[in-house]
């Protein structure tokens, strides 16, 4: 394996056997064997899932990559695997560097031992000697922040206490390579922050994260790609916002539209990996450069016809369709070239095909990363929202947005939901729909992607 390649896998499977009674593993242990020395077929006595079928991805040093999919899709049996807590039935993987693995966190803690004895146990475990743990003692504790508690027994820890300490003793190994399944949403708002701004530091310095998220938002504003898993197969592999549009796209189709999806995710895929091939061995694209400078009478509100998004992704609708969205101004001008500090109007219709209850509608900004900038609903909850729609009708739906916002490209969503089978669903919802850029000026003194129109005053005080 290269020395550039922190994580390989190739035709990676695994299989469970799963019994529909205790008693059944007792025959598969004896029967089988006994058949076999009688010169008789074997029976199974158990079902098999696959949880994995022939996975495979390489992820190169110092890459921070997301792994996305609904429950199910085998992604904790994935990073159990490349943590060496389980075996794979068939299929190699290979590591190059000290693995920190943040799963099941505290399930390695002995309850009757104290706090301080169980980091060691478990620094011992990370392949830490007695001196690197005494080391980073000091620096586990003050991130732990449980006081007093860490000579107390685990047994008299909250699970919180527990998690916390855990996720301290794992993250304070200067690991090669981080693997992290949900985990980054233990203990309070405080400490999730140290937990983020830990991880940052640790991808700084040039470590491998490899982790999974149902956070969209996580996974864009934190890795470099990411990979989609449905049903134990690796579906996509890409950049982070476009695998999870696909993910979220999935996420809410109805049941009869998944096979269909998946296997338009799947040609997608096999598309972008021969482009990507084909721009690999053409070699690097130059750009003649261009040289322009823009009148002042050009930095106003426009529309640019050619300004439109290739990135767009169609939820599968439950009898609503979303039509024509686009950036007005109060004059009922169409733009997408917008002025910082004006105001503006996203606008939208909505056919219903069928009648609806509960419905509301939303909308959401976002940056090219697909970073979400801020959004809105027309209602906050249920009981604010349209009780009952009926079908044929039609809503010219309207948000208000003053632009504070910086110099760039940004996309615009458009969302209504409600009652599908008593739970609470997208009718339609349309990813990267619409995108509209903000001009610079030649005074510009914000910084950053929002401006929060800050006033700077300097004043000698001494001379």
């Amino acid at each position: 394996m290269s020395s550039e390649v922190a994580i390989r896998v190739e035709g990676l499977s695994k299989c469970f056997e799963i019994y529909e009674q205790p008693r059944d593993r007792l025959k598969q242990f004896v029967l089988p064997h006994l058949y076999r020395s009688l010169g008789k077929p074997a029976k199974k006595y158990f079902r098999e899932f696959w949880a994995l079928r022939d996975i495979g991805f390489e992820i190169k040093k110092g890459e921070t990559v997301g792994i996305v999919g609904r429950n199910g899709s085998g992604k904790s049996t994935l990073l159990q695997i490349i943590c060496g807590t389980l075996s794979p039935s068939t299929g190699v993987i290979s590591t190059n560097g000290r693995i920190a693995a943040l799963l099941e966190l505290g399930s390695g803690f002995n309850p009757e031992f104290t706090g301080r004895e169980n980091v060691y146990l478990n620094g011992a475990v990370l392949g830490l000697s007695r001196s690197e743990i005494d080391s980073r003692f000091d620096a586990i504790t003050e991130f732990a922040d449980i006081g007093s508690f860490i000579d107390q027994p685990v047994k008299a820890y909250s699970s919180g206490m527990v998690v916390r300490l855990a996720f301290a003793v794992a993250i304070n190994v200067d690991p090669q390579i981080l693997v992290v399944d949900e985990a980054l949403s233990v203990g309070d708002e405080l400490f999730q922050r140290k937990c983020f701004s830990k991880i940052e530091a640790i991808r700084s310095a040039g470590a491998t994260i490899l982790f999974v998220s149902h956070s969209g938002g996580t996974v864009v504003e934190l890795c470099d790609r990411a990979i989609l898993l449905d049903a134990g197969e690796r579906l996509a592999i890409g950049s982070p916002k476009k695998i999870v549009g696909r993910y979220q796209k999935l996420l809410y189709a109805p049941n009869d539209k998944r096979d269909a999806i998946r296997a338009e995710i799947r040609l997608e895929d096999a598309n972008q990996q021969v482009d990507s091939a084909s721009l690999a061995k053409a070699g690097p694209i130059v750009f003649p450069s261009i040289s322009r400078t823009e009148p002042a009478d050009e930095l106003s509100d426009s529309y640019d016809p050619s300004l439109k998004p290739v990135s767009t992704i169609a939820y599968e609708s439950y009898g609503a369709i979303i039509e024509d969205p686009a950036i007005y101004t109060s004059m009922g001008e169409r733009v997408n070239n917008l002025t910082r500090g004006n105001t503006y109007y996203y606008r939208y219709r909505v056919r219903f095909e069928r009648p609806a209850s509960n419905v509301r509608f939303g909308m959401m900004i976002k940056t090219t990363t697909g970073i979400e900038m801020g959004g809105a609903v027309s209602a906050a909850s249920n009981r604010t929202s349209l009780p009952y729609v009926t079908s044929g009708s039609v809503f010219s739906v309207s948000f208000e947005f003053s632009c504070r916002i910086n110099k760039g490209i940004y996309f615009l969503n458009a969302g209504v939901v409600g009652d599908v089978n008593g739970s609470e669903t997208y009718l339609h919802r349309l990813i990267d729909v619409a995108m509209f850029r903000v001009l610079s000026e030649s005074d510009d003194l914000a910084t950053g992607i929002i401006d929060f129109s800050c006033s700077p005053s300097i004043m000698i005080e001494e001379n």
